[in-house]
């Protein structure tokens, strides 16, 4: 009997977290779409594997005798794809960062050079992600090291080092009635449409709405976006649909003539790092691109006293 994998994936993160609200939002898919994978993993082997209740979702003694098994299946077939992958790119001489909404910004060409610099005939491949990948890769072994937004869903299972913090803007359409001012307060934004990632990214989307911040107030979701592009982003702030926080950076890197950015007061900061997977500790090369990243890390201005 074949059993798609992703189904195994999806019934250990239930296992382990015995609510499906939070194993969704690990999984970044909506709870619907869980709720129907389960159902299906229990179709296909004829077994009932979880006693749904209020409490939550308590493992039969089927699901216990699964359960033991499933994490060592997953964890060889990962390790396996991962080495296979990884030893494709390390015969070229390769190393595959993968890296979110402008990477280190300026200090990523710094960070290539050192890296080349410390590795002659090695060739950096640059890997941009959707934000519906906050682990630009990593996850499905498909960058070796990444240049990552934090925080991000499941990363307590990764190395990660901060590498610096920007200060969340707010991206406005030229014509918008704030548009104008200097800096604008969370507060004023509260009743403001949103553009946003899909809903399946969970707390990911929470926070770069400010979820958290807004002392209780409803989000208002005026546009969703799937790829997380930059250009499907503000094209939809551009046409009204809404405005969208973005890192500091991003003035820099998006500049277009029919949008405007302003700083947000009373806003926590995007922060960046650099993540590999624990399995690379003693990888000599991911290391000397972690080194190159914690050698160029942009200057922090001074804390407000």
């Amino acid at each position: 009997m074949d059993v798609d994998t992703r189904l195994l994936r999806y019934f250990a993160a239930v296992a382990e977290e015995g609510n499906l609200t939070r194993a969704a939002e690990r999984l970044f898919v909506s709870q619907p779409a869980l709720t129907k994978q389960i159902k299906q993993l229990e179709s296909r082997l004829a077994l009932r594997l979880f006693t749904r209740s209020r409490s939550g979702m308590t493992l039969t003694p089927a699901g216990q005798a699964l359960a033991a098994r499933v994490p060592a299946i997953l964890a060889g077939l990962d390790l396996a794809l991962r080495d296979a992958k990884s030893a494709a790119s390390r015969a070229a001489q390769v190393l595959r960062v993968g890296y979110l909404a402008g990477a280190a910004n300026e200090a990523t060409q710094q960070i290539i050079s050192g890296f080349t610099g410390r590795r002659p005939g090695w060739r950096v491949e640059m890997r941009a992600a959707a934000w519906t990948d906050p682990t630009a890769g990593l996850n499905d072994g498909d960058a070796d090291v990444a240049l990552l937004r934090l925080p991000f869903p499941d990363q307590e299972r990764l190395r990660v080092r901060v590498l610096f913090a920007e200060p969340r803007w707010v991206a406005l359409p030229v014509a918008h009635p704030l548009a104008g001012r200097d800096h604008i307060r969370l507060r004023d934004l509260w009743d403001e449409p949103f553009v946003a990632a899909p809903a399946e990214t969970g707390w990911w989307r929470d926070w770069w709405l400010a979820t958290d911040e807004r002392e209780g107030h409803p989000v208002h979701i005026g546009a969703v976006t799937e790829s997380g592009r930059p250009d499907d982003w503000l094209t939809a702030i551009a046409s009204g649909y809404g405005v969208a926080f973005a890192p500091e950076s991003a003035t820099r890197y998006y500049a277009r003539p029919d949008i405007v950015y302003r700083p947000v007061t009373g806003v926590s900061p995007s922060r960046v790092g650099v993540a590999w997977p624990p399995a690379a500790d003693n990888d000599p090369v991911v290391q000397d691109f972690v080194r190159c990243c914690l050698a160029n890390r942009p200057e922090q201005p001074p804390a407000a006293s």
